[in-house]
């Protein structure tokens, strides 16, 4: 299993943010192919002080090789395309394989 995961630093609007996010982007997110599952939270905290996140984003593909073609297929290029409208505060996108006990299925 691999995983990519977004976080999502402070919006200028945290209402805007939500709205065009749960209406507009999660259904694009939906489309990209080898998508397996996906999960966010716009109530992100922190042990011991303030998160520098707003939110987060997962998802969960097969394998590196599955999530980099669905970033790299059509679906993909309009969700990367999409992001500039609703995270005025930027995106950080990370991805690793997933070990342990429930990676083993």
């Amino acid at each position: 299993m691999h995983k990519m995961i977004v976080l999502y630093p402070e919006p200028e609007d945290r209402a805007a943010f939500v709205s065009y996010y749960e209406s507009t982007h999660l259904p694009l997110v939906q489309q990209l192919p080898g998508l397996l599952d996906w999960r966010y939270s716009v109530d992100v905290n922190a042990a011991g002080g303030r998160s520098p996140y707003f939110a987060v984003f997962e998802a969960d593909f097969a394998d590196a090789e599955a999530m980099r073609a669905a970033l790299a297929s059509p679906e993909g290029a309009a969700v990367g395309a999409d992001v500039p409208h609703y995270a005025t505060g930027g995106a950080v996108l990370l991805d690793y394989p997933v070990s342990g006990p429930a990676a083993a299925g």
